[in-house]
């Protein structure tokens, strides 16, 4: 058993990277890849005894492991390492960096707030004594924790008056209250029902603070949330973080283009999504009424209870049309490994759609939605829709990338959504380019998506910016997109209260462009047959395409890397 498995898997790492064995690019080395890991397996051995996030002394110390890393990588030649280990190089020293600039901001963040959280030094004090097993008081720490409660509940009434508290704040404090309530947690079940003393004085209050805290938090959120300057009609209450933040994280993506100019080119493709959209509409007879064309796609949808199997049918697909092309290699373990569920009522509110990987989440209604919410659910996720995202969740798409994420270059941890949603938003160009759309109908459904990933970049940057509120961001999704209004709500509260990143709407659409800019490149010119080419992306792991493509092309990497590369034509 253990030796056939063997095969298989060296087997499958054979079918990725024996094309590019005589590349300089591809050279292995040990700096690196060691180093990182000592790196990641030193994070996991921190992780298991500080456990407390939004503790000081958690932010402190995961500081100086990075400060020290960044000290261990200056004794590094950097002149001597490979191409492969020079981008690792960069890219590591550079989330090195972004960890130590996150320490710093979170420490800014406790301080703005440490005048109604004066209590923490206490009880970060009980949680450090209980880690190594302590003797403690119970008295003692039961006269503590009634104190704090009675000081959480005035500082609590005086919370509720104050005018300047501000989302940023209340995210915030959610992470310190947690990171309390995790600490004392930690603490009471360690000693309850051990140390008799503390049995006899702590539990009542303890779970009196604990709910103290908990409605602390909540008066956080609806403090700043009343006093919002961005709340409108919508309800949803998010965090612009500015333009200047947005180009900083740009250049951290290795995104070498502005947020006004992103939107340029989301405009240019959304135009050309126009034209396509225009020339459907006509095939089905519709003239240019592109609304009423989407509007008789969106009435193609399956009954009730048959969404699974209509979805694991172009899945079968899909896989068929990438294997008869013989566009890239498929493992068979990926093929098997991967399973479907239903998404719940809760769910769909944030994530309209399906998502995918391993697990495949199918959005279809309930029997406890009202009329209306199945409508919608089962309108927005017709076929035809879902032509375009079956292979954008499995294969080619996340589970491929999961897959094999776990098995060539395993220590390559530069999670980046240009790369994760940019790969599968390429293989919903691709396929288009490859003519998998077999009706106007399936066109339109298919330009659905392309246009929804145009129009992400759009009303996100424009709301980060401060321009787009956030029933504007909805209203466009529903007006220029096509979108049911409930999915364009739960579109637009997915991406800013969703715990997203900024920039992760804008990943799709920009990496799908850098990937696709990229296969021109290497494929038009000849270097690379196409299956070759994406076999290469998958054997490099996850990483900022320009990264990539210096190592596939064997571009020079500098120390102090800048991003440069012009991926997309503007004027």
């Amino acid at each position: 058993m253990r030796k056939s498995f063997l095969v298989t898997v060296v087997s499958i790492l054979l079918a990725f990277t024996g094309f590019s064995q005589s590349s300089n690019a591809y050279v292995p080395c040990n700096e690196m890849p060691d180093l990182m890991q000592h790196y990641y397996a030193d994070v996991t051995a921190l992780n298991r005894v500080y456990i407390v996030n939004g503790s000081p002394e958690k932010r402190d110390r995961y500081k100086r492991l990075a400060e020290d890393y960044v000290k261990q990588l200056a004794n590094i030649s950097f002149t001597s390492l490979s191409q492969g280990c020079k981008a690792d190089y960069v890219l590591f020293k550079r989330d090195l960096n972004e960890v130590i600039f996150g320490a710093n901001t979170e420490a800014t963040e406790f301080n703005d707030l440490k005048q109604w959280f004066p209590f923490v030094d206490s009880i970060y004090a009980l949680e450090k004594v209980r880690r190594r097993g302590g003797n403690v008081d119970g008295k003692s720490i039961a006269l503590n924790l009634t104190n704090i409660s009675k000081q959480v509940k005035a500082l609590d009434a005086k919370l509720k008056n104050e005018k300047d508290i501000s989302v940023k704040d209340s995210r915030r404090a959610a992470v310190i209250v947690h990171g309390l309530q995790a600490a004392l947690k930690n603490v009471f079940t360690f000693y309850n029902a051990y140390d008799p003393l503390f049995t006899w004085w702590v539990p009542d209050t303890y779970r009196v603070l604990d709910s103290t805290l908990a409605a602390y938090a909540v008066s956080f959120r609806t403090t700043s949330d009343k006093y919002a300057p961005n709340k409108d009609s919508s309800g949803i209450v998010g965090y612009p973080i500015g333009r200047d933040e947005l180009v900083r994280q740009l250049k951290y993506e290795l995104i070498p283009y502005s947020p006004e100019e992103l939107i340029q080119v989301a405009n240019k493709e959304f135009a050309w999504c126009d034209q396509e959209m225009l020339t459907a509409t006509a095939e089905m007879g519709l003239g240019k009424d592109w609304k009423k064309a989407m509007e008789k796609v969106k009435q193609a949808y399956v009954p009730a209870g048959e969404q699974a199997a209509a979805m694991v049918k172009l899945y079968d697909e899909s896989v068929a049309f990438l294997k008869a092309k013989d566009m890239i290699t498929i493992p068979p373990l990926a093929e098997e490994t991967w399973r479907v569920v239903m998404m719940t009522p809760e769910q769909q509110l944030l994530n309209p759609f399906f998502y995918g990987g391993e697990e495949f989440a199918i959005s279809y209604p309930t029997n406890t939605m009202n009329y209306d919410a199945r409508m919608m659910s089962m309108r927005g996720n017709n076929p035809h829709f879902s032509r375009a995202t079956v292979h954008h969740e499995l294969i080619a798409g996340h589970y491929l990338q999961q897959f094999m994420n776990e098995r060539v270059n395993s220590y390559r941890h530069y999670e980046t959504a240009f790369w994760t949603e940019g790969w599968a938003l390429y293989w919903e160009m691709a396929l288009w380019n490859e003519k998998f759309p077999r009706s106007p109908e399936d066109r339109i459904g298919m330009l659905f998506w392309r246009m929804h990933r145009c129009a992400r970049i759009i009303f996100s940057l424009n709301y980060h910016m401060g321009k787009w509120s956030p029933q504007k961001c909805i209203d466009f999704l529903v007006d220029r997109v096509g979108h049911e209004r409930a999915n364009a709500e739960g579109e637009v509260r997915r991406s800013f209260v969703g715990g997203y990143n900024p920039l992760y709407q804008v990943g799709y659409m920009i990496g799908g462009l850098q990937i696709m800019s990229l296969k021109n490149e290497l494929v038009g010119k000849g270097q690379f047959t196409l299956k070759q080419f994406h076999d290469a992306v998958m054997q490099q792991n996850s990483m900022p395409i320009e990264m990539l493509r210096n190592v596939l092309t064997n571009q020079p990497i500098a120390e102090n890397y800048q991003p440069m590369w012009k991926f997309y034509p503007l004027p």
